[in-house]
């Protein structure tokens, strides 16, 4: 079983900053890749950005490129967002997801953690 804690979410004005941190239990073989995604009040879940666990290749959606950062610590099990220059429209629950390979093969999602941005 795989256990992911998030933590770093909160309330920032527009413009400001803020770094999530999210911590996957077991072994670093034990993962791909690892990524997050928010879900803005009343809507779908949507991806913001992923890191490749071997060799740490990022990818980004359209609308976070430039503002922020994944980026992980493969000897802490650890993925990090780093969000600058936030946007109302950033506001959403952030969750951490896993992709598990070997024995406990799987997609798995941290319980969420809420950022909100003022205006």
């Amino acid at each position: 079983q795989v256990h992911m804690i998030e933590s770093g979410g909160g309330l920032v004005q527009a413009g400001g900053s803020l770094r999530l941190s999210c911590v996957a239990s077991g072994r670093a073989s034990s993962y791909s890749a690892m990524a997050w995604f928010r879900q803005p009040p009343g809507q779908e879940r949507e991806f913001v950005a992923a890191v490749r666990w071997r060799d740490g290749s990022t990818y980004y959606d359209d609308s976070v490129k430039g503002r922020f950062t994944i980026s992980r610590d493969a000897a802490e099990l650890m993925v990090n967002l780093q969000m600058n220059s936030l946007k109302p429209e950033d506001t959403a629950v952030y969750y951490c997801n896993a992709l598990a390979v070997g024995s406990i093969k799987g997609l798995y999602w941290g319980q969420g953690t809420q950022v909100t941005v003022s205006s």
